[in-house]
């Protein structure tokens, strides 16, 4: 369990990420503040594996904090969680972990989870994919996936130019691939984040994405799933 420090100046938005967490499982919240300041004492006093921070709080700001710890000889991770989708670059510059947008979607923040686990006490990624094609049993590299389509108990793995078929259930990849940046945006879709090359706002409040193959393949995202993929992605 990765021991974290929840840090906001809202106490309800400090109880409902501490719920969230306990429902994402993999982290024990050990210590909450309300400013940088009070953060920096537990800090020095307590060594955490991660700090979930908010950005604007009085005094010193949560990229400021971010700052100061970075120069620490062993710095604790950092995901920032805000309502404000501006700050993304800033948060980055510091080498943040994560960047969450509120209202915090419990898969979003279990793939925040998935990537702050040291790699000496996390079991290996699933890097490579078991797949078949024309007759071969084959190992796909999950950088290569653009998505993954379901289609009866069978799916279909995308890569620029080819097609690949699995007996791993859409279920299944879901749960394999969501640490590595996947997310399930409609039943029978399950897509690389990292290949979004456009986000199409279609009629009736769905949405399309548009990724960046050589064909611009095109997904829908269910009515449904739209909220927590706008959370996914900070729009």
């Amino acid at each position: 369990m990765l021991k974290a420090l929840v840090v906001d100046d809202e106490a309800p938005a400090r109880s409902e990420l501490r719920f969230l967490l306990g429902e994402a499982g993999g982290v024990e919240v050990v210590g909450e503040a309300s400013n940088a300041a009070e953060a920096l004492q537990l800090i020095r006093a307590i060594p955490y594996d991660v700090i979930f921070l908010d950005i604007d709080m009085p005094g010193l700001s949560g990229v400021e904090l971010a700052e100061a710890l970075a120069e620490m000889e062993h710095p604790p991770s950092i995901v920032f969680v805000t309502a404000h989708g501006e700050h993304a670059v800033k948060a980055f510059e510091v080498a943040a972990a994560d960047y969450l947008v509120k209202p915090v979607d419990v898969t979003r923040l279990k793939q925040a989870i998935g990537r702050l686990v040291p790699a000496q006490q996390a079991p290996a990624l699933v890097e490579r994919i078991p797949v078949e094609k024309a007759g071969k049993k084959l190992l796909l590299k999950v950088e290569d996936i653009f998505y993954v389509m379901a289609k009866d108990d069978y799916s279909y793995l995308h890569t620029d130019k080819e097609r690949y078929l699995s007996t791993i259930s859409l279920a299944q990849l879901e749960r394999r691939l969501e640490p590595m940046g996947f997310f399930r945006i409609h039943r029978r879709y399950l897509v690389n984040l990292g290949r979004v090359k456009e986000v199409v706002p279609m009629y009736g409040g769905t949405l399309l994405l548009t990724l960046n193959d050589s064909e611009e393949t095109q997904v829908p995202v269910s009515r449904r799933r739209v909220p927590s993929l706008k959370r996914a992605i900070g729009l």
